[in-house]
């Protein structure tokens, strides 16, 4: 699963991406903002199955684009004011057990 997270603050990018990487997730980071043009974001998003807008470091039309994107193009999508460490972490925790739900259920099926 790609997750874009978009905005936010950069010196932390390693480190969340070092996390995600250990519970079998990949982060593309798009830092919003939209002087290198609105292209590179939308295929940010487009390139996701999960898109976290971070509202704290960010322009607002970056945040209406990538808003508009995901919705468009039917990706689920967390804002939130910040992304810590500890927020990747619960957020990582949900989506596991999202994941382990879901296989459940397809199990349970057949």
């Amino acid at each position: 699963m790609r997750i874009a997270v978009i905005g936010g603050r950069e010196r932390s990018d390693e480190q969340l991406a070092r996390l995600a990487a250990r519970s079998g997730y990949e982060l593309e980071f798009h830092p919003g903002d939209l002087h290198g043009g609105v292209q590179e974001l939308k295929v940010a998003v487009a390139r996701s199955t999960l898109v976290v807008i971070v509202t704290e470091i960010n322009s607002h039309g970056a945040v209406a684009i990538a808003k508009r994107a995901a919705q468009r193009l039917g990706r689920p999508m967390l804002v939130m004011r910040k992304l810590t460490l500890a927020r990747m972490k619960l957020l990582l925790a949900a989506l596991a057990a999202r994941d382990h739900h879901e296989h459940a259920l397809v199990a349970a099926a057949h």
